[in-house]
C-alpha cells in the first residue's frame, strides 16, 4: 500500500472514532458507485443523514485540505448520495459534511476539524 493511501486510510479511521464519539451512527464507510466514492455514510444525532467527504494533509502541505474538495468533487459525491438515497429508499434530511485530518506537530492523534454543510 502506498503512503498516500494509507495516510488517508488512517485519517477514515480517525474521523469515524471522533463521530462516534460524538453519537454518530456509521452506516457505510467507503460507498463506491459508477459516479465516484463517498468515504463516510453517518446518521447524526438528531437522524440527518451526513454524506462525509474525510481529506487528511500530511505535514507541510502547501493547502487546507478542505480546499482540495473541488465543485468536480463536489458534483460527483451529491450524484453518489443520489444513488445511496435511491437504493437505500431514504426518504430523509441530508447534508454534506467535509472532515479535514491535520498531523500534530511530534506525532499523536491527528487533529480534526469537521465542517458541517460543507457544500
Amino acid at each position: 500500500m502506498d503512503k498516500r493511501k494509507a495516510r488517508g486510510d488512517q485519517g477514515e479511521q480517525a474521523v469515524a472514532a471522533w463521530l462516534l464519539e460524538r453519537g454518530y451512527r456509521l452506516l457505510a464507510r467507503n460507498y463506491r458507485c459508477r459516479w465516484g466514492e463517498i468515504d463516510i455514510i453517518a446518521a447524526a444525532p438528531d437522524r440527518t443523514l451526513c454524506f462525509v467527504e474525510v481529506k487528511t494533509r500530511s505535514a507541510g502541505a502547501i493547502a487546507l485540505p478542505r480546499e482540495w474538495v473541488t465543485p468536480a468533487k463536489q458534483r460527483r459525491v451529491r450524484l453518489a448520495a443520489g444513488l445511496y438515497l435511491a437504493q437505500k429508499r431514504l426518504d430523509c434530511p441530508c447534508r454534506f459534511d467535509v472532515a479535514e485530518v491535520l498531523p500534530r506537530e511530534g506525532g499523536g492523534a491527528p487533529q480534526i476539524n469537521y465542517i458541517i454543510s460543507a457544500f
